[in-house]
């Protein structure tokens, strides 16, 4: 089958991309799975860390990448109802792994799920065909395969920060930083849809504009500046309920800085740097709430594909790319040059 293969590990990635034609198929679905043909994939941050490699995660190459996609079920494994078969769905990427049973460990009702991701721990959905868990996937009955591929895990990613471990309710004002990428527009999606004004942040001045378009409140050109002073002078110096920032070390502490007492700033990443300066005496005396997030589980995956069902939530679609221009695709997405998602169309 036809394949997009990162043929070894590198920076920069795209220089080792090839599209292969003589790729394995993926088998026979087993117990619990399902076996999908592929119309369209999107890309995530994440296929970019597959090609230059994971701290901590041993990756072996070549492998395929990607962790969005929108196919159709062809086959059902042994215990999985065969009304999948034929249905037009998505994949929730991240499959959470049972916990540990040690006689000493106290109740795990404070751990969070621990996930390895299809696509990135094993080989993922940029191909014609692939396996994946019956319970990680979604029906989208007949919606456009581009929109849907665009949609699983960004769209999983903001939800699960912002509305189940952020608690955002309606109305409440957000700052979401780096406006652009996906999970960013996902969650100024669903800010507003939950009726929530909206500041972004970018360093690019032609973002901020089509993120204006979207229903963004302010648009702040993100040039190195202490720019929390404009966000609290648009809330009228009260500050915003909730910060979404993905982007780490270049933006943390101003987004502290800009939060409402009892303010979230929320993170599911840090493409700028792990290390941040934050300031903890304004955490502690505005009593905020620091939440990091990481994907999401099955439950909130159904949760959020409902509304886009419903025509409540939609994607950002950048660009769509054929499977030969794979390494335009990865090119694209290595420059930073997007606005939304790009997707291959199969």
């Amino acid at each position: 089958m036809r394949a997009i293969v990162v043929e070894r590990q590198g920076t920069p990635v795209t220089p080792n991309i090839t599209l292969r034609t003589d790729w394995p198929e993926p088998g026979e679905p087993g117990p619990g799975q399902v076996a999908i043909r592929t119309l369209a994939t999107a890309f995530n941050h994440m296929d970019l860390w597959v090609g230059r490699g994971i701290p901590g995660v041993p990756l072996t190459y070549p492998r395929i990448s990607g962790c969005d996609a929108c196919g159709v079920v062809e086959a059902v494994g042994p215990g999985v109802d065969r009304a999948w078969v034929g249905r037009r769905v998505i994949v929730n990427a991240a499959m959470a792994l049972p916990e540990r049973e040690h006689p000493e460990d106290p109740p795990a009702s404070t751990l969070a799920p621990n996930f390895e991701l299809i696509g990135e721990h094993h080989h993922g959905m940029l191909c014609e065909r692939f396996l994946a868990p019956a319970a990680n996937v979604a029906a989208v009955g007949e919606a456009d395969p581009v929109s849907a591929a665009a949609f699983g895990l960004c769209a999983l990613t903001a939800w699960s920060m912002m509305v189940t471990k952020g608690r955002l309710a309606s109305g409440q004002s957000v700052l979401i930083t780096g406006i652009g990428g996906g999970v960013a527009t996902s969650a100024l999606a669903i800010a507003r849809q939950r009726g929530c004004p909206v500041a972004v942040t970018s360093r690019h001045a032609w973002k901020l504009d089509k993120a204006r378009a979207l229903g963004a409140g302010l648009c702040v050109l993100d040039q190195g500046q202490d720019w929390s002073k404009e966000v609290r002078a648009w809330t009228n110096k009260r500050g915003v309920d909730m910060a979404v920032d993905s982007s780490g070390k270049a933006t943390h502490l101003n987004c502290i800085k800009s939060l409402a007492r009892g303010g979230a700033y929320v993170t599911p990443g840090c493409t700028s740097g792990p290390d941040a300066t934050t300031d903890l005496a304004r955490i502690f005396w505005n009593q905020l709430r620091v939440l990091g997030s990481t994907m999401g589980s099955n439950a909130e995956f159904r949760e959020v594909v409902s509304l886009f069902r419903a025509g409540e939530l939609a994607p950002v679609v950048d660009r769509v790319f054929g499977p030969e221009e794979c390494r335009e695709a990865y090119a694209r997405l290595e420059g930073g040059e997007q606005f939304g998602k790009i997707v291959i169309r199969w």
